[in-house]
């Protein structure tokens, strides 16, 4: 069979995406155009203004992300988009111009779910990496166990209760100071910090064991900076830092090896935003490393949402022949799992 090339198209939240992947692992271009500095001033992502801001800028993106590819749509093999979880406004825009590039184009259209997406990144970057694995995916939105077991089929064996891991880490950084996003603000914070400088919770579930809960940590944070302000008292914001990633992380690494170890699993890869966190991706190889597990994760330029995520998931449809008409809609809320 000839090589395929997939056009992939993200604007889940506040990156419009779009890059060209050849055979779901090869990258032949991956642009993304960034809304950070717009939603900064806001302390997060402002819906209304995300969905203008893909409006804006989305045709440009595709085009630049065909011509750093040195195709056009006479070489594509389809168009994918993400449909789903996501803000509904955002998702709208992506979704509609991807279905209208597929019927003028008249080339078959891929709906992706974004956590699909996340866990394919590490294909790209891992091209040995092959189902089953277990899968640990952390995002501002999402903190997702799941069993691989095979392309497009998962088995979600944990997830949170609450907060997600990133959500967490956004409202954290606000709190002592450091704005949005929090996420590499804290993990740039903590390294001089004392990551055992105050005792943060570590929640466990009960029955639930694989399952997250991060909203008391992020109160015992809140109420420790309460307790200072009240007696006086300096906060270090370093140590606050370095000791909120602590807890998180220590719970990720644990729910996870639990799981591996259950499960007999000797392939373990981690996706999503805050899979980029240095102290995250440290524990998690050292951890896997004891249990001679095999670790993957997809470089950081690959964890934050962009198009070649998309795009290498969708390969997998297309060589099932898994297509959606133009009747496709975004589903913000959609499942893991969840079919159009």
């Amino acid at each position: 069979m000839s090589d395929a090339l997939i056009l992939g198209i993200e604007s889940s939240c506040d990156e419009t995406a779009a890059a060209v992947v050849k055979n779901g692992r090869e990258i032949m271009s991956n642009v993304i155009c960034s809304q950070i500095d717009t939603h900064t001033i806001y302390g997060g992502v402002v819906p209304e203004i995300a969905s203008r801001k893909h409006i804006e800028v989305i045709v440009q993106v595709v085009r630049e992300a065909l011509k750093q590819a040195g195709t056009g749509p006479q070489e594509l093999d389809a168009v994918a988009v993400t449909y789903g979880p996501g803000l509904v406004g955002p998702l709208l825009v992506g979704v509609s111009y991807a279905k209208a590039l597929a019927y003028g184009w008249k080339k078959p259209l891929i709906a992706v779910h974004h956590i699909e997406g996340h866990i394919a990144a590490n294909y790209i970057d891992n091209k040995e990496l092959e189902p089953p694995f277990l899968c640990l995916i952390v995002s501002g939105g999402h903190t997702h166990l799941v069993n691989v077991t095979d392309y497009g089929e998962y088995e979600i064996i944990g997830r949170t209760m609450d907060d997600a891991a990133g959500e967490a880490y956004d409202k954290v950084a606000r709190a002592i100071g450091l704005g949005y996003p929090g996420g590499p603000k804290i993990d740039k914070e903590a390294r001089g910090g004392d990551p055992e400088a105050i005792v943060f919770p570590r929640a466990h579930i009960d029955g639930d064991e694989y399952d997250f809960s991060f909203s008391g940590l992020k109160s015992s944070v809140l109420n420790y900076l309460n307790s200072c302000g009240m007696k006086g008292e300096t906060v270090n914001t370093a140590d606050v830092a370095a000791s909120f990633q602590a807890a998180v992380v220590d719970v990720l690494v644990g729910n996870s090896m639990k799981a591996a170890e259950k499960y007999g699993s000797k392939k373990f890869a981690i996706a999503g935003g805050v899979a980029s966190n240095t102290a995250l991706r440290k524990a998690m190889e050292e951890a896997c490393a004891e249990r001679e597990i095999g670790f993957y994760r997809p470089s950081p330029v690959l964890c934050t949402d962009n198009g070649a995520m998309i795009a290498g998931a969708a390969y997998y449809d297309l060589m099932k022949g898994s297509f959606s008409d133009l009747s496709l809609n975004a589903i913000p809320n959609l499942k893991l799992g969840e079919r159009v």
